[in-house]
């Protein structure tokens, strides 16, 4: 498969295709549009024929990134969907990603494959709380944002005042590169700063599909909007410099960030945000291993697991471990190394997932996401490389608020049980404690968020057949110990420890009152923050 050493041709090659791939996750607050979104960009990129309909996730079809029963059932996104499509010479990597807070974990497990993040806000309330909270995940992972106005045919904020909000709360230069033209609730297209036309947009079919567009110049533009033109040029003047290039240094360097309007659910802005991403998001480059070097795009394979996720395929109930090409050409069939464990094996079975709908893929190149079905030993974060072992930065666990202890309802069923158990643990769905105390058959379950235990419950009755109850713990404290504690908090009021899968021991308490008891009492015992940081 791969050489022993990249020819010149080939070492190019994969060069060449890292340059045209543009991958990137797109995030908001709940309910800001953000599958719509995905949805849209996959409409102008002609990979589907029809966008849902256009009053809200609940009125909609399906959309071909929600695809568990929950997601249609709720009208939320809880796990992430990567897409993959074309468009000009470009090849765009979408990782779709879960809105709501509860499902956090994922989020950041996403960004940590992307090189670029969509960041949505609702042109009617600003930035939300959760989009502050995925902001600073993507600070933290140094990653260029384009932001992205939407729900521009809607009564909203004043963008000036907009404007003003990015800026004070996110640090970040709003670079506008779209103006739209209309106030909210009234949008009739957009002033594209950087060709310096007019892009008028008009629905076609309630907005499931490409919106009807005209363009014109800034002064047939004055004679079709008339007072509506001009006063939203004034405005864009306050803050837009149209004889000042876009600074691309200052984007990629997290100071600034390109700015749009849209409307995701009448597909108006949609292009823009395309061609945007197309043209000035950072392409698929070297990427930084736990040693702080690089390892070159042209070097051989090498990639790493973001995300496992069961149950795609309701016939088969396989799974599927997605994985982020860093380096080198990926070819189905070819022997790659796990770095955690040191055993190689065939990657047979290689897809590209879009949504549900997968096909069978042969290459993959720095920058894609490749499906590997049934790798039933691979875990979110391993390394997988060919000839040159690398190791890439560990993907943290966040710091459980949530504990319920878990019991199946039928005893018959316990193998179906702690199988399911296993397998939502082995996505990362859900973080599973225990200790010789409680028992096998009373696993505690952990979770940032009280949805995650409703998927456990919803997946493990319908994926499983292993219906189980749920008892809520007083919990809501953990921190990183050692497995001495045990001994010392045995018989403490309000605190357990508990042993996590990969080894760590977690010290749980009722409050953070109870925490400092036991630091006031021992002072010497080991209680350490879970952060977003590697533990």
């Amino acid at each position: 498969m791969s050489s022993p050493v990249q020819s010149p041709a080939r070492a190019s090659e994969i060069t060449g295709q890292a340059g045209r791939r543009r991958t990137f996750a797109v995030i908001s607050h709940p309910d800001a549009g953000k599958s719509t979104l995905t949805e849209a960009l996959a409409l102008h990129a002609k990979v589907i024929g029809t966008a849902g309909a256009t009053n809200g996730k609940s009125n909609r079809r399906d959309t071909v990134s929600d695809w568990q029963q929950m997601e249609k059932d709720r009208g939320i996104s809880i796990s992430s969907a990567a897409l993959q499509f074309s468009y000009r010479d470009t090849v765009i990597n979408l990782l779709d990603t879960p809105g709501h807070a509860d499902f956090s974990e994922d989020t950041y497990r996403v960004l940590a494959a992307v090189d670029c993040a969509v960041m949505l806000v609702d042109a009617g309330k600003g930035l939300e709380t959760q989009t502050m909270k995925l902001f600073e995940v993507c600070r933290q992972r140094n990653l260029p944002i384009i932001t992205v106005i939407n729900k521009w045919d809607r009564p909203g904020l004043d963008p000036l005042e907009l404007m003003d909000e990015i800026s004070e709360r996110t640090g970040l230069a709003p670079m506008p590169l779209t103006w739209a033209i209309g106030i909210a609730g009234d949008f009739r297209g957009v002033w594209d700063i950087q060709r310096n036309e007019f892009a008028k947009f008009a629905r076609n079919s309630a907005g499931a599909h490409i919106a009807l567009t005209e363009y014109m110049t800034p002064e047939q533009a004055a004679v079709s909007e008339g007072g509506a033109w001009q006063d939203s040029i004034d405005e864009a003047s306050l803050v837009v410099d149209t004889d000042a290039p876009l600074d691309l240094e200052a984007f990629y360097s997290g100071r600034a960030t390109p700015l749009l309007f849209s409307s995701a659910a009448l597909n108006f802005g949609v292009k823009q945000i395309l061609d945007t991403l197309v043209d000035y998001a950072p392409p698929a480059a070297p990427r930084p291993d736990v040693t702080g070097s690089t390892r070159p795009v042209e070097a051989p394979f090498s990639g790493f697991v973001f995300k496992v996720q069961a149950g795609m395929n309701q016939a088969h109930r396989d799974h599927v471990a997605f994985i982020r090409v860093c380096s080198g050409m990926f070819e189905r069939g070819m022997v790659v190394t796990q770095g955690r464990t040191g055993k190689s094996f065939a990657t047979k079975y290689a897809q590209q997932v879009f949504g549900r709908e997968r096909e069978v893929i042969d290459t993959a190149f720095p920058g894609d996401v490749v499906g590997l079905v049934n790798a039933s030993a691979l875990r979110v974060g391993d390394s997988l490389f060919v000839e040159e072992p690398v190791e890439y930065p560990a993907i943290p666990l966040f710091a459980p608020e949530h504990f319920q202890v878990a019991r199946s309802k039928d005893p018959s069923k316990y193998k179906q049980f702690r199988r399911g158990i296993e397998q939502l643990e082995h996505e990362g769905v859900i973080q599973v404690l225990r200790s010789d105390l409680r028992g096998d058959q009373a696993p505690v379950l952990a979770a940032v968020g009280p949805m995650q235990f409703e998927v456990v419950e919803d997946r493990m009755l319908h994926d499983f057949n292993a219906p189980m109850r749920l008892e809520r713990l007083p919990y809501s404290l953990a921190r990183l110990t050692t497995a001495d504690a045990e001994a010392v908090l045995g018989a403490v009021h309000g605190a357990e420890v508990l042993e996590r899968s990969d080894g760590e021991f977690l010290a749980l308490f009722n409050d953070i009152w109870a925490m400092r008891r036991v630091e006031k009492n021992h002072p010497d015992l080991p209680l350490a923050e879970i952060g977003t940081a590697r533990e």
